[in-house]
């Protein structure tokens, strides 16, 4: 007769996942078709969009000035940071949903001292504008039909 070992099996503990230090504001800004997940942090650092600087992302001094606009609006340019993960959309439609994403995680910090000025601003509102679209029976955009003859 043969012997069987019994295994006795050790239990594996699960991993607890470490502590996050950083607290972060979460909003979403929205533009069109794109979509800008936004984390703001307290704190001195750089805005990161996609995992690249802001400034490689949305070159030129437009587009800062215009990322910018929540924090100068609310006197807070130094105060806070964030990260942002956008998609869908071009440049200009990011760059606005970014803007949205920002103001809206601003408000949700501070409501008392940030909500009167950023909707001053109009940075609360989503712009609702988007593509028409394209009807059956006509040619080529939304509203564009064939010549009538001429009588």
């Amino acid at each position: 007769m043969a012997m069987v070992r019994s295994e006795t099996k050790t239990k594996e503990t699960k991993k607890s996942k470490p502590a996050k230090s950083k607290k972060f504001i979460f909003a979403v800004g929205r533009r069109k078709t794109a979509v800008a997940r936004v984390r703001l942090f307290y704190g001195k650092g750089e805005i990161i969009v996609n995992g690249v600087s802001v400034e490689k992302y949305f070159p030129g001094e437009v587009a800062k000035s215009f990322l910018l606009k929540p924090f100068t609006v609310t006197n807070t340019v130094r105060k806070y940071y964030a990260t942002v993960r956008v998609e869908g959309g071009g440049k200009s439609a990011q760059l606005e949903a970014v803007v949205h994403g920002l103001a809206r995680a601003l408000d949700k910090e501070n409501k008392e001292l940030y909500h009167s000025a950023l909707k001053k601003a109009g940075l609360l509102t989503r712009d609702s504008r988007a593509k028409e679209r394209r009807k059956p029976g006509q040619m080529g955009k939304a509203r564009k039909k064939k010549q009538s003859p001429k009588r």
